[in-house]
């Protein structure tokens, strides 16, 4: 990966594959609580953890240094869409809690809660990948580019060893091949 940009690119590809894996449990109806909580823990430690934390604390404040506004436009679309996208877990971790405690019908709310972060990072991320990055390579020079990776790179060895890039995307694969 030679920018910033298409490190990100590469987050989304293995996000994307999990919010397949979402849509298709609950499309299946399943009712294994500790993939639930696998799930939960990919998103809160790897898709928010690293990546967000990547975009929200690197790529968007040097967008800002370049122009680009936090409180309007596409980086205020994208920070709104990261806290949607937080609900929806809180959502899920309230539904898998009620599960436990022996509550089928909080099911439901799990499975609406899957679907709507999966239907929401999917939408996002082709905003992001297609029009957000696009902007950003023509704003980032080849130093600034190489200086995002570097501190990208800072984030990933920092991550929770057991949801770093490389580990999450093995548990996302392996998920895949359960589910898809």
């Amino acid at each position: 990966m030679n920018t910033a940009t298409q490190n990100l690119e590469h987050d989304h590809v293995f996000i994307l594959k999990l919010t397949d894996v979402m849509l298709a449990m609950v499309e299946q109806e399943i009712k294994n609580s500790d993939d639930f909580d696998l799930v939960v823990s990919l998103i809160r430690k790897f898709a928010d953890g690293v990546h967000h934390a990547k975009e929200e604390d690197l790529l968007f404040p040097l967008m800002g240094k370049k122009g680009f506004s936090a409180e309007q436009g596409p980086v205020a679309v994208m920070l709104h869409e990261h806290v949607q996208g937080r609900n929806f877990v809180k959502g899920m971790i309230e539904g898998i809690t009620a599960f436990r405690s022996g509550n089928d019908e909080a099911l439901q709310s799990i499975y609406e809660n899957m679907a709507g972060y999966a239907n929401l990072l999917q939408n996002h991320i082709s905003k992001e990948n297609n029009i957000l990055f696009r902007m950003a390579d023509q704003a980032f020079n080849d130093g600034e580019q190489q200086y995002l990776l570097s501190q990208f790179a800072q984030v990933e060895a920092n991550a929770d060893s057991e949801f770093d890039s490389a580990n999450s995307i093995q548990k996302i694969n392996n998920l895949a091949a359960k589910y898809l």
